[in-house]
């Protein structure tokens, strides 16, 4: 198993601002919506799956994020509160996370490997899965396009230097066959 960074402990201790989490639901729905509306053949993907209320719980954060495709939501849920209902969950560190999402690492060795564990209805989580494999999202990019020029620039070369830095998997990455 691939040692993966981790966020310093110090984050996970810090408490939140007090507005921070509807904030950050603001935000992140608003994300969510905009790579929705870019990428249309995600929600078309996910079929009937489309309706099902996926829990993320980045072990290493503060949050525990539900996701509503359908609704095009994604909200923010303190880690110490009782976990919000969901259909599906899928549980890992935010390295794993963010390898499977741009394709630097397999989702299925990472499900295998124990790095991500799924719970719930099984067949959303792969609906999921695949359907984000074939969106072949960047974070990075996608947030240098809500930000414009010129700071645009500056977040992709912040973005690399954290994940020089940090180890984390913050764009897509080009697997070669």
């Amino acid at each position: 198993m691939t040692q993966r960074p981790t966020l310093p402990p110090l984050l996970m201790r810090l408490p939140p601002p007090p507005l921070s989490r509807p904030a950050l639901g603001l935000a992140l729905t608003a994300f969510l919506r905009r790579i929705a509306a870019k990428n249309p053949a995600i929600l078309a993907r996910l079929g009937p799956y489309g309706q099902a209320r996926f829990l993320l719980d980045v072990s290493d954060g503060p949050f525990l994020l539900l996701m509503q495709p359908q609704a095009r939501r994604l909200t923010a849920h303190p880690r110490h509160a009782p976990e919000p209902e969901h259909d599906a969950a899928i549980r890992g560190g935010l390295a794993a996370f963010l390898a499977m999402l741009h394709g630097a690492e397999d989702g299925d060795a990472l499900f295998f490997s124990g790095e991500l564990q799924i719970g719930g209805d099984t067949s959303a989580v792969l609906a999921l899965r695949n359907a984000l494999d074939d969106a072949e999202l960047d974070l990075t990019e996608e947030l240098a396009a809500l930000t414009g020029r010129p700071l645009d620039r500056w977040l992709r070369r912040g973005s690399a230097l954290v994940a020089r830095r940090s180890g984390l998997v913050l764009s897509r990455q080009e697997v070669m066959p």
